[in-house]
């Protein structure tokens, strides 16, 4: 499935972001032990997985997986793209493959069937790995494994350009990738024409039982320098703060990629997880033309039933009065191409 705007969407305001200094690919830097500080709220306790174990709220019920087989699944070849036109594949959960400034870049790839301590996929990926186009860039929001998987990572060649949080570069370079850049809030590297911003993001950082923090977390924004396009990949967050202050330095947006998913109990994942009605307030404050939804039909990680997010995003988006081609709610391997 494949949409396409055949105008410009329109553009208000500058077309580049704050001036901030651009960082050389592949610096090595240092970094500090924890970033605990960058944290918006406390991280859960003891009391509070106790009593996630005992509402054994981590799982949908067995009504709420009922709706797997209507799960918006669509695969279609990747569409063409030329020196006019940006496009953007969702190839499930935070895997996109954007094509922007003439770069085909993933983020999040996740292509694995199976990530650590969650079960299998309830969709295939989108788009096969055979059929992706050279793989220019990685951009990774955090490494958490839904978010950072090793297996997919390995498909790539090694000198493949990785843009990665602070302090997650020590652990791209140990699986001998060459060209690793690592990005603090606010900082911005580039790539053949496209920047790469690294911004905010409501969330945290964790892979093993001893490194709670000390790597970063937050979003990107994609800018074709020449044409002038910019999109945002969130990663994952919950709703807050940073939205309003992302959509002051980066005016007119063409389009937000945002989670709708993985919010159920809401008093466990609030803080880093948005809900659909949570990711059309973010939508506003970045003042965005179009917001893509993902991070929801792929792996049950929460609560919630499998198609409530997407149901309830729709209900909200009409709620609001914001105009139906402005959210461009993709099936699993659909695409959308946008000109500049």
């Amino acid at each position: 499935m494949t949409e396409q705007t055949q105008r410009p969407l329109g553009k208000t305001g500058p077309t580049a972001p704050d001036t901030t200094a651009i960082r050389p690919l592949g610096e090595v830097r240092a970094w500090p032990r924890t970033f605990a500080d960058r944290l918006t709220s406390p991280l859960p306790g003891i009391r509070g997985m106790t009593r996630l174990a005992r509402e054994r709220a981590m799982r949908p019920n067995a009504e709420g997986v009922r709706g797997v087989h209507r799960l918006p699944f669509a695969p279609a070849p990747l569409p063409v793209t030329d020196s006019g036109t940006s496009a953007v594949t969702w190839a499930g959960h935070a895997s996109w493959i954007v094509r922007i400034g003439g770069l085909t870049v993933l983020t999040d790839p996740v292509w694995s069937r199976r990530i650590l301590g969650t079960p299998a996929r309830i969709t295939p990926v989108g788009v096969r790995w055979e059929e992706l186009p050279p793989v220019d860039a990685v951009v990774i929001s955090h490494n958490h494994y839904d978010h950072l998987d090793a297996p997919t990572l390995r498909r790539l060649p090694r000198d493949t350009p990785l843009f990665v949080p602070a302090g997650l570069g020590r652990w791209c370079r140990r699986r001998r990738f060459t060209c690793v850049t690592e990005l603090d809030w606010w900082e911005a590297a580039e790539l053949n024409g496209v920047r790469f911003d690294f911004v905010p993001s409501h969330h945290w950082s964790k892979r093993t039982l001893t490194d709670t923090c000390q790597s970063l977390w937050g979003g990107w924004v994609l800018g074709d320098q020449g044409g002038g396009q910019r999109m945002y990949f969130a990663g994952d967050t919950g709703y807050g703060h940073w939205f309003k202050e992302i959509g002051r330095r980066f005016p007119g947006l063409d389009l937000a990629m945002l989670p709708i998913g993985a919010y159920e109990p809401r008093w466990w994942l609030r803080d880093v997880h948005t809900d659909p009605e949570d990711a059309v307030r973010a939508y506003e404050d970045l003042g965005a033309r179009a917001m893509a939804p993902m991070h929801w039909a792929t792996f049950l990680l929460s609560a919630e039933p499998v198609l409530e997010p997407l149901t309830r995003l729709r209900t909200e988006w009409q709620r609001a009065g914001h105009a139906r081609d402005r959210l461009w709610d993709l099936p699993i391997g659909g695409s959308r191409v946008f000109a500049h």
